[in-house]
């Protein structure tokens, strides 16, 4: 194996079990030789030269390096050489950063901090054991290891804990969002697949028997040609019926939108096809004039068809409720959108029959006009007449959304965004939080502010220090119980008796403990706390399992997994 290869084969070692880009990379080196110069300058000041401050230096860049692969490791390692290497006091604080957050299992991360906290005091203890006061120097050395190692590591793995349950509640609510997605899918395909079974059964078979009666009373000798023209038209009508019906069938059925021609070559439903309209409607004996204005300009396909529809559904109001009253069409084409108006004059006479209406053609013309950006107004015109009017953007505006898009929880990862069709959105608060803050402050603001917080921060390290190891304690007394107290505990005991004698187990401390053992018994209730005793191994964390059932414990389990 050459050199190169050894070195590949060395840093792929390194970057396990993460894929390093280019830019961590990069930093990684940065980082290891801004540590490597700063521990070499600081045992400078303090009087070393020589090869020690060369030795310092590439320990601190060495160990900077591999504390992503062997954080518990370099922990002990960098704690202690600390006491006799004072320029270790930045890389203590970024190797407890590392350790806190890459250490896995909370009994692991205590015995590495533990170790580390050992062999600090203790090369201290060695270094300076011919001084007075040693007990001083031990809380002095207590102080600086909780403010400098325990404190970022403790703070990291909150952090870290904090990302990974942000993580899974974002896969999980994609998840849900994209079974949602197909369930309203499936049911909208369904119950269009029934509209058009439903359609065809019913309309295609009286249209069907209007088309062949009306095409038998065609050609009858006994009719005068004034009536068979007029049988004709109502012939040609129920066979364009039957076209859109088949038409609309295979929408709601297929999902497919119909062809801009047809299959005879006649225009299909749209601005070109108005004309047809109004021609059909001469035929058939009524006073219809066609008007248009203004440059023609396409239109978006659904513009263009809701333009057809308001034609066709205002002529057929104006043939029930007004027959032989004259009507105007026009279409108007404006700068910014096309407008279609239709007034139909007062009727001459009332309606013959009974007139037939669903009260839902204006709705529907509105809802249409609605989708593509457009509006429809319909009502009373002068002379005692009606007007409907539409006014259709040439091209399409999409409806805004209901839920704002910073307020949408579907913005999520890349993957995530990938399969439910989104934008990408970074959802790390970190990345959120300098945007809120505007642009008001400039560099100088900036720099006195971070100036500041680093000494307001130099001067609680101590009292955050002791208030670190609290922390640590009370949680793990939270989550942990004794061999002893598990042994005690006999099942059939009521629960309520249980509970009180163990801790809540609400911690951080047991946070992926459950679900990782035996299958728990049905309809139970389960809580899993650790144990105080070390595992067998560090890869292993050793916990106790209660589960609770119509109050009662009914089962009580011993094992080890893997944090």
């Amino acid at each position: 194996m050459d050199v190169s290869s050894s070195i590949r084969a060395g840093w792929t070692w390194l970057a396990a079990p993460e894929l390093w880009s280019r830019r961590r990379t990069a930093g990684e080196m940065v980082l290891a030789l801004v540590l490597g110069l700063m521990a070499a300058g600081t045992e400078e000041l303090l009087g070393s030269e020589g090869p020690r401050l060369f030795a310092v230096g590439a320990s601190a860049a060495l160990l900077s390096l591999l504390r992503r692969r062997m954080p518990a490791t370099v922990l002990a390692v960098t704690g202690g050489l600390a006491p006799i290497m004072s320029g270790f006091a930045p890389l203590l604080m970024v190797v407890g950063w590392s350790a806190g957050r890459r250490t896995v299992g909370a009994g692991r991360t205590m015995a590495g901090f533990t170790v580390a906290y050992i062999l600090f005091v203790a090369t201290l203890l060695v270094d300076t054991w011919s001084q007075q006061g040693r007990m001083t120097l031990v809380l002095l050395a207590t102080l600086y290891f909780l403010a400098t190692t325990l404190v970022p590591g403790l703070a990291s793995r909150y952090w870290t804990q904090r990302r990974t349950l942000l993580h899974a509640l974002q896969e999980r609510n994609s998840q849900l969002l994209w079974e949602r997605a197909m369930v309203a899918g499936q049911a909208r395909l369904l119950e269009r697949q029934r509209i058009a079974q439903d359609m065809h059964d019913s309309l295609g078979h009286q249209l069907a028997l209007i088309a062949v009666h009306t095409g038998a009373l065609e050609v009858d000798p006994e009719l005068t040609p004034r009536q068979q023209e007029a049988v004709g038209v109502l012939r040609e009508a129920s066979v364009a019926a039957m076209h859109e019906l088949r038409e609309v069938v295979g929408i709601l059925r297929d999902g497919v939108e119909a062809p801009a021609v047809d299959e005879s070559g006649r225009a299909a439903r749209g601005t070109a096809g108005i004309k047809g309209l109004v021609d059909a409607a001469g035929v058939a004996g009524h006073a219809v004039e066609l008007r248009w204005a203004g440059e023609v300009r396409p239109l978006a396909a659904a513009a263009d068809h809701a333009a057809y529809r308001i034609v066709q559904e205002a002529l057929t109001n104006a043939y029930k409720h007004a027959p032989g009253a004259p009507i105007e069409v026009e279409l108007r084409y404006e700068p910014d959108s096309l407008i279609v108006e239709i007034v139909s004059g007062a009727a001459a006479a009332p309606a013959p029959g009974e007139v037939v209406s669903g009260g839902q053609g204006l709705t529907g013309l509105r809802e249409r006009a609605r989708l593509v950006g457009g509006m429809v107004h319909a009502g009373p015109s002068d002379g005692g007449g009606f007007r409907v009017a539409g006014v259709l953007p040439y091209g399409v505006v999409e409806a805004a959304p209901l839920v704002a898009a910073e307020d949408d929880f579907r913005q999520q990862s890349p993957q995530a965004a990938l399969r439910n069709g989104g934008p990408v959105m970074d959802w790390s608060v970190s990345g959120r939080e300098p945007a809120m803050g505007g642009r008001a402050s400039g560099g100088g603001g900036g720099l006195a502010l971070g100036c500041g917080i680093a000494l307001a921060a130099l001067l609680v390290l101590g009292v955050a220090g002791v208030f670190g190891v609290f922390f640590m304690v009370n949680s793990m007394s939270k989550g942990m119980i004794e061999p002893s107290q598990y042994e005690e505990l006999k099942v059939g005991a009521s629960e309520e008796e249980v509970r009180d004698r163990l801790p809540s187990g609400d911690t951080i401390t047991t946070a992926g403990l459950s679900g990782k053992g035996p299958r728990e018994p049905a309809g139970s209730d389960c809580l899993v706390l650790m144990s105080s005793e070390v595992g067998e191994s560090f890869e292993t964390e050793p916990v106790f399992r209660f589960c609770f059932k119509d109050g009662k414990l009914i089962e009580k389990k011993s094992y080890e997994v893997s944090r």
